[in-house]
């Protein structure tokens, strides 16, 4: 089994969205750390990691966005997630790597497990990360820490 990361890039008005899908592991990390630092790098401030095609997400794609989080606020500029909130991502259908629960939900589950999710402005789909309303269940905002 060949373990794949794709990410590919976009613009949403002001906001720079890269879509995610595929294993974010050891292996595979590294390609979203660099897209994310080559979007900074060209003055994009705005960011959206639309993370709805990812089914499976370890500690090292943990640690990316961590470290995501804190490089675009030391920019001061603004990261939303795009995690659906049941795990109705892209996929159709059930089957697969998450149990037949569609895409997503195993990240959403990761960053819930750990912790970590409160850290993070997560919203369930592009239109609404790009629009700037706070989702229903994060109206406080993510952890300023």
């Amino acid at each position: 089994m060949v373990v794949t990361l794709k990410v590919t890039g976009g613009e949403h008005g002001e906001w720079a969205v890269l879509h995610v899908s595929g294993e974010m592991d050891l292996v595979t990390s590294p390609v979203l750390r660099q897209r994310v630092h080559d979007a900074v790098a060209d003055g994009r401030r705005s960011l959206v990691l639309d993370l709805s095609g990812v089914v499976f997400c370890d500690s090292s794609g943990v640690g990316v966005l961590i470290a995501t989080r804190r490089l675009i606020r030391s920019c001061r500029g603004e990261l939303r997630l795009i995690l659906p909130p049941d795990g109705t991502g892209t996929a159709a259908g059930g089957g697969g790597a998450d149990g037949g629960r569609g895409q997503g939900a195993h990240v959403n589950r990761v960053l819930g497990a750990l912790g970590v999710r409160r850290l993070f402005d997560v919203h369930p789909d592009v239109a609404t990360a790009v629009d700037g309303a706070p989702d229903d269940d994060e109206e406080a905002g993510p952890l300023s820490a």
